[in-house]
């Protein structure tokens, strides 16, 4: 996909999904993020197929748990009104729950829909959610997110479709009162009461882009109506700003001055001209300032205040559309697709179908944030109720089913990413219990997918699984089984671990090493210093790893269970299980902190390195034209072929443009003609290392783009030699001297 929702075709009779919808691009691939910093000599990262596990499952924990304090980065977030970044770091602990309302639990027969995506019993309520609270807070998270709970109207003669559309809550009619159909005012004011007792934050779903036909029906508490000269599509019309600035303001403070909610997600934040957010941002802090609740703890806090946009685009876009600049800041969170999709490709595959990618693929999605302005905080989640759910996944791409243990291994390693990411974080309900739509990958068939249920963009709109509560009225009680219980256990412990460390949610993060296997990164937050070492593939291996490389010059002491590991003539011999993360205290610190070690130049050698070489006529052996396609600014996600990124033919089947980078960024990219009929890339997709030449091969088809990090701005020469086959070559980027 190219991460682009449209506005309005989700209303549109007959859409099939009720909140993504997102428009394909030729290739139709998810944008992977972009590339590696290379590895490092100073660590040994061979697999020794012989080494033993012990006996231990790699789907189980052994059971190690990590008792939570609170930390003092958690407890001084209550008093501020959003999370930030202070000396560059993360400021916030955020670990948000998000339940899909309808599909979750029904614990009131009065309040249900009835009809909706999915499979589950859409009959979800606010008092199933309230019934749950003490479950949600069970796996460690802080925090709670509710799709829209806002007052969907039927207008005259609407079909199933537009019902359905209607339970998941994203075309509001009325934005100042609940859905009876979800519940009551009074009943949301339990449920926030309720959550805040149990040092729950509450966030609600902030749709400020678009809204059902009927919304001007509906005036506000203060006199204001919406526009109605919005481009209409099926019951659905978009916002126009700034004619709906001050309703949509005037939404967004009620709900945290009446309500207390502690701040908002924003669906298809992109649909609010960026310069619009500074306004409705800094009205919820104000409105939070001006009111108080009484926390888990004891205390008198403000509403938190934060607000997290969804933009499905690369990271160009997000930071166009939703952070603004540095100069003039728009939001300063947003979630980090490009992150997520560089997960799922490493530990599972992404919706395309294509992943189980080499270890170092994870820093070609942090490297994403190159891209991002100074102030912005990305949030970082595995599955949310547009994308397939992990275990899904997992299925689709043939790597492990539910009975294997690997299935929840896997799961296990995504978590532990999420566990070392530097701010917020957010875990969608039911992947702390490894839940799937079983048979999912064998139920694929787009024409028929929405009325079976099974869409890529609903299909993790399950019935709830929380332990101790009935799904439905008069149902039995949820019980677990063994796996999904474990699995549940080892996320709390996850998420009590990066509570008590606040170098995992709030520290630097210093990449030591990664290779098609393993990951390793340093995280740093003044005395806190921890180690994070995964094992992405199926086979045991033991890391040597130097202490001089890691900073550390003694034991590094074991967080979650397993053995500390001792310093060794100098290294550290660290045993991983398949599909393992391990966080280590690192005892004794070195003054000098990590040596990685010197990275590699950015310009290169040869005639892919030129920058100069003169151009020949003619369209050489490919007889096209071809371009850089991508995810940077003005590459329209892929859509644009601009001239200057256009390849013009040298001579001995080498093709080269050179373009001017203004600044640090990343972006994800294929060599591609206008028509598609040719795509090339790094082969296996793997991201850019600048300077050197790298196999290219065809990259035909979704998932297949390589990942590109510029580190410093300049003009760089994008260069590839086509083989006598016109099926791959070599390429190279390097900085023009």
């Amino acid at each position: 996909m190219h991460w682009r929702k449209s506005i309005l075709t989700l209303a549109m009779a007959g859409a099939l999904v009720a909140c993504q919808g997102e428009s394909s691009g030729s290739d139709g691939g998810t944008q992977p993020p972009p590339s590696d910093a290379g590895e490092d000599a100073g660590v040994d990262a061979g697999v020794d197929a012989g080494v033993e596990d012990g006996g231990v499952d790699a789907g189980t924990d052994a059971g190690a748990v990590y008792t939570a304090t609170v930390s003092a980065a958690a407890a001084r977030a209550d008093s501020r009104l959003a999370c930030f970044k202070g000396n560059g770091e993360p400021e916030c602990n955020l670990r948000l729950y998000q339940v899909m309302v309808e599909a979750f639990v029904d614990a009131d027969s009065t309040a249900d829909y009835n009809t909706g995506y999915g499979t589950s019993h859409h009959k979800g309520d606010l008092q199933g959610i309230i019934n749950s609270l003490d479950a949600i807070k069970a796996t460690g998270v802080n925090a709670l997110w509710l799709t829209p709970i806002f007052t969907s109207v039927p207008v005259s003669g609407q079909d199933d479709w537009a019902s359905r559309l209607d339970a998941t809550g994203y075309f509001a009619s009325d934005y100042f009162n609940v859905d009876p159909k979800f519940g009551t005012n009074a009943r949301l004011k339990e449920l926030v009461e309720g959550a805040h007792a149990r040092g729950l934050y509450v966030f609600l779903d902030g749709v400020f882009g678009h809204y059902k036909v009927n919304a001007s029906d509906y005036t506000s508490p203060l006199g204001r109506k919406l526009s109605t000269t919005g481009q209409q599509g099926g019951t659905g019309r978009a916002a126009v700003y700034p004619a709906d600035l001050d309703f949509f303001k005037e939404v967004a403070t009620h709900w945290v001055t009446e309500y207390k909610v502690d701040g908002w997600r924003l669906d298809q934040a992109a649909q609010v001209p960026v310069q619009y957010w500074d306004d409705l941002r800094t009205a919820v802090a104000s409105a939070a300032a001006d009111v108080s609740y009484t926390n888990a703890a004891g205390q008198i806090v403000h509403p938190l205040g934060y607000m997290v946009a969804e933009i499905w685009s690369g990271p160009n876009d997000i930071a166009s559309n939703g952070y603004g600049t540095t100069a003039s800041p728009a939001l300063l969170s947003a979630f980090d697709f490009p992150m997520r999709t560089s997960l799922v490709q490493t530990l599972a595959v992404e919706e395309s179908g294509t992943g189980n990618r080499a270890a170092r693929n994870l820093q070609a999605g942090y490297q994403n944030q190159l891209a991002y302005p100074a102030h912005a905080m990305p949030n970082l989640m595995l599955t949310n109720h547009d994308l397939v759910r992990f275990g899904d996944l997992l299925q689709r791409g043939a790597l492990a089913e539910p009975q294997d243990s690997a299935w929840w291994a896997r799961h296990k390693a995504a978590f532990s990413v999420m566990a070392e990411y530097s701010g917020p974080i957010t875990l969608y309900y039911g992947d702390e219990v490894g839940q799937e739509l079983p048979g999912f990958a064998a139920r694929e068939d787009n024409a028929t997918c929405a009325v079976r249920g099974v869409c890529d963009d609903h299909v993790s709109r399950t019935s709830a699984l929380v332990e101790g509560i009935p799904t439905t009225v008069g149902a039995p009680a949820t019980v677990l089984s063994p796996a999904q219980a474990d699995l549940r256990h080892h996320v709390a412990s996850l998420m009590a671990l990066r509570d008590a460390h606040p170098a995992l949610a709030n520290g630097s993060r210093t990449h030591i090493y990664a290779d098609d296997n393993v990951f390793i990164d340093r995280k740093d937050k003044g005395a806190d210093n921890v180690l994070y070492v995964l094992n992405a593939k199926a086979t045991p291996a033991v890391i040597t790893v130097a202490g001089t490389a890691i900073g550390s010059g003694g034991a590094l002491v074991a967080l979650l269970g397993g053995t500390d590991v001792a310093l060794s003539e100098g290294h550290h011999a660290i045993a991983l299980k398949p599909f393992e993360g391990r966080f280590f205290d690192i005892a004794s610190p070195t003054a000098e902190g990590p040596q990685t070690g010197p990275g590699g130049g950015l310009s290169g050698q040869g005639p892919l390195a030129r920058c100069d070489a003169p151009t020949v006529d003619g369209l050489g052996p490919l007889g096209k034209e071809l371009f850089i396609r991508g995810s940077y600014v003005g590459g329209d996600n892929f859509g644009a072929t601009p001239a200057n990124r256009r390849f013009a033919y040298k001579g001995d089947n080498i093709y080269q443009v050179v373009v001017n980078e203004p600044a640090v960024t990343a972006y994800t990219f294929k060599f591609a003609s206008a028509d598609w009929s040719t795509e090339l890339a790094v082969s296996g997709s793997a991201p850019v290392v600048i300077a050197s030449e790298q196999p290219m091969s065809l990259a035909a088809g979704p998932g297949k783009e390589s990942s590109l990090a510029i580190p410093e701005a300049g003009n760089y020469v994008f260069s590839f030699r086509i083989n006598a086959t016109n099926n791959g070559g070599e390429l190279m980027v390097s900085k023009c001297p």
